[in-house]
């Protein structure tokens, strides 16, 4: 029948828990078979009033009552149908055709990790790749232009204004991806200044990671320039110095140090101009010269790698 949906192979195919992590719904705790905290649907103030079994695949918060599977909640989340949420789960995680049938047939590896895959894999300190991308995403947004981000450099990264559903709606989305290409979480900064910069999946772990590593090590090049943030990444990346990586921060894990001693033979630190960044560079330098050369690059006092012109970031670091 043209425009069938098995509902149950849906559900079958797609775990609750791997639909909150599209929703990217942050701070849910675990307990035992249940991830507790505040109810996306709702967006209580309670830290315990939503319930997801994990082992039932199903969820209810006991402040607005709502309840039910994981269509239940896409169409509690999405505000539509449950044919609707139906259709919008087989495209987010590519389950096929509208009107097929998943059913009677063995799960493959993508299924069984959404099935199966918790939010951190600890033992294998890896973020596990997303089984969805956002769409929809402006690359032209005034904000990007602010920046000093171009189109083209916008659309590579995949970043953008994201006016689609969830906890990421009106924020810039910047993609994470893992040293395979894959992606595995997406940030989302605020042009609001009264909410917090930075909104990132509960249970991603930035030490696990280098943002942009997969396209600075597909470059072939020795050198590495390291940045502290996304922004910093993109403007380097846009001078003609696409060998760059960041931190996601100012600090060095020991998973990123790993990285860029086994990938490159020299490294180049271009933090922020202000006295946290400086200390931080004089700590990596430290470390990462016991192993590979090492160079400090220092912007002008208070300023950030992204705020230079690009001929000043060339200037700098040719």
């Amino acid at each position: 029948m043209q425009g069938w949906t098995d509902f149950g192979a849906v559900k079958q195919a797609v775990s609750l828990e791997a639909v909150l992590r599209h929703y990217q719904v942050p701070v849910l705790r675990k307990r035992g078979h249940q991830l507790v905290g505040r109810c996306p649907i709702h967006r209580g103030q309670r830290d315990d009033s939503f319930r997801a079994s994990l082992s039932k695949n199903a969820f209810h918060c006991f402040a607005c009552q709502a309840s039910g599977n994981v269509l239940d909640f896409v169409a509690a989340m999405e505000k539509c149908s449950i044919r609707q949420a139906a259709l919008r789960l087989q495209r987010w995680f590519s389950l096929g055709a509208p009107g097929a049938s998943t059913a009677g047939r063995p799960l493959g590896p993508a299924r069984r990790s959404v099935r199966k895959g918790e939010l951190v894999r600890e033992k294998e300190k890896s973020n596990p790749p997303l089984p969805f991308a956002l769409t929809g995403v402006d690359a032209t947004h005034p904000y990007l232009i602010e920046r000093g981000i171009d189109r083209a450099t916008a659309v590579e990264f995949g970043v953008g204004w994201y006016a689609g559903p969830g906890l990421l709606s009106g924020r810039i989305v910047i993609p994470i991806a893992n040293a395979r290409g894959q992606t595995v979480a997406y940030a989302g900064r605020a042009l609001d200044g009264g909410l917090p910069k930075y909104k990132l999946p509960a249970g991603f772990r930035k030490a696990w990671e280098l943002f942009n590593l997969h396209r600075a090590a597909s470059t072939r090049s020795q050198t590495v320039i390291v940045v502290e943030g996304y922004f910093d990444c993109l403007r380097v990346h846009q001078a003609g110095l696409p060998w760059v990586v960041a931190l996601m921060g100012s600090s060095l894990s020991a998973e990123q140090e790993n990285a860029l001693r086994e990938l490159f033979d020299r490294v180049i630190l271009l933090l922020d101009g202000d006295a946290t960044g400086r200390a931080a560079s004089r700590t990596m330098a430290a470390r990462l010269s016991k192993k590979c050369w090492v160079a400090e690059v220092q912007v002008p006092d208070g300023a950030q790698p992204d705020q230079l012109s690009l001929v000043a970031l060339q200037h700098l670091l040719r």
